[in-house]
């Protein structure tokens, strides 16, 4: 279910950012050289960012990596910002009692004498959510942790190198302050949000982010289209993407149906860019080129992205940067895949050449001429629908 239709010309600004807010999209490690506003960020490199920081848990996988590190935590955040990442990415939702916390569930299960309990996020306040997992004081013992895997199971959330659940103010003060932060805002597909609830979140989530953020990159991000619609209304600081399936599953929400759809949302409310599954952009190519034209960025999620040749197929088609759980790997097949012909210090002038893009020079790649290419882009749309 959508959320409640709201009338985001009603929604008032806040009047607290600092001046030191950073306007820059990206990382302060890279190129700077940002243009906000309703025109398209300019983004000085292909990204790469941590999917709920070095990677999501896949609990009952059989590939070790997917139960490495505890997913949003600042032990995965910290563990990213060890490879040539740009963001993280992680997932807020505010508690009972208006502390933004970081986790990705709607529910949080636990065991006692056999019963498992599931309690939302949202309903608990802060030190009942620090109940859980492993705890801060050491020789003190948390509620067990359990997660309900897509297919229904529940199972214990064990994980090679755990860490306590954390809040976004603690991701600010502990993490590489160089490192970007996707913040991702966290809301129930089944639940109907009143504007009044809404409005009470992003400013709890927004006071946390003026107060700590200092020069630190921040974009927000949200699958909820009216969410995203009032984050911008509220705030001008910082960039607004809409996530979006790209038409690979079926909202009662139409604006979340079809990368169309989303083009229109973000165009209609002023957003910088769209992040897509990148399923949902092979199987249908030629929006990219629509994106382009109406000056909006474009990055994607999704398993595929864990797959060297797919990221490069991406950086090939001209999309912007790709969200992955296997940190280590990608960022190391990009780094030889991606690498640039000439230092960082020479001019923009030797850098343009042609069409004005940046010539890279790419080790251990696939050679495409541009048929192939071509034909490619036609063939990978056939092959997605299999």
């Amino acid at each position: 279910m959508a959320l409640k239709a709201v009338h985001v010309s009603d929604v008032p600004n806040l009047d607290q950012v600092p001046e030191n807010a950073s306007l820059a999209l990206y990382s302060t490690r890279f190129s700077k050289g940002v243009e906000m506003g309703r025109v398209a960020s300019r983004i000085p490199k292909f990204l790469v960012i941590g999917h709920r920081g070095n990677g999501m848990n896949a609990l009952q996988s059989s590939d070790r990596r997917m139960r490495a590190i505890k997913e949003n935590s600042i032990a995965s955040f910290n563990s990213a910002a060890n490879f040539p990442i740009d963001f993280v990415e992680f997932d807020v939702q505010v508690t009972k009692d208006d502390c933004p916390v970081i986790f990705h569930d709607n529910f949080i299960l636990s065991e006692e004498n056999g019963t498992v309990f599931e309690r939302r996020v949202t309903e608990l306040c802060l030190s009942e959510f620090l109940c859980y997992g492993q705890q801060r004081e050491a020789g003190k013992e948390g509620k067990t942790l359990l997660r309900k895997t897509k297919d229904g199971k529940i199972v214990r959330w064990d994980v090679e190198k755990d860490d306590s659940l954390c809040t976004l103010q603690e991701a600010f003060e502990q993490v590489e302050p160089s490192l970007g932060f996707n913040i991702e805002l966290k809301f129930d597909d089944y639940v109907v949000y009143e504007q009044d609830y809404l409005i009470n979140v992003f400013q709890a989530i927004l006071q946390v982010v003026f107060n700590y953020a200092k020069d630190r990159p921040i974009i927000f991000s949200s699958f909820q289209p009216d969410a995203a619609l009032i984050v911008k209304k509220l705030q001008s600081t910082y960039p607004v993407f809409f996530l979006t399936n790209g038409g690979t599953e079926l909202y009662y929400d139409v604006r979340r149906n079809s990368l169309e759809e989303a083009m229109k949302l973000c165009l209609e409310g002023g957003l910088q860019g769209i992040v897509s599954e990148v399923k949902g952009v092979f199987r249908n190519p030629g929006a990219l080129t629509k994106i382009k034209e109406a000056k909006l960025s474009l990055l994607t999620y999704g398993k595929l992205n864990n797959v060297a040749e797919a990221v490069y197929m991406q950086y090939l088609m001209g999309i912007e940067g790709v969200i992955v759980d296997l940190v280590q790997e990608i960022t190391e097949a990009v780094s030889d895949m991606i690498k640039p012909t000439t230092d960082e210090d020479v001019g923009d002038k030797n850098l343009l050449e042609g069409d004005g893009k940046m010539q890279m020079q790419v080790k251990s790649k696939p050679e495409f001429s541009q048929r192939e290419l071509s034909f490619l882009l036609k063939l990978i749309p056939e092959l997605i629908q299999l």
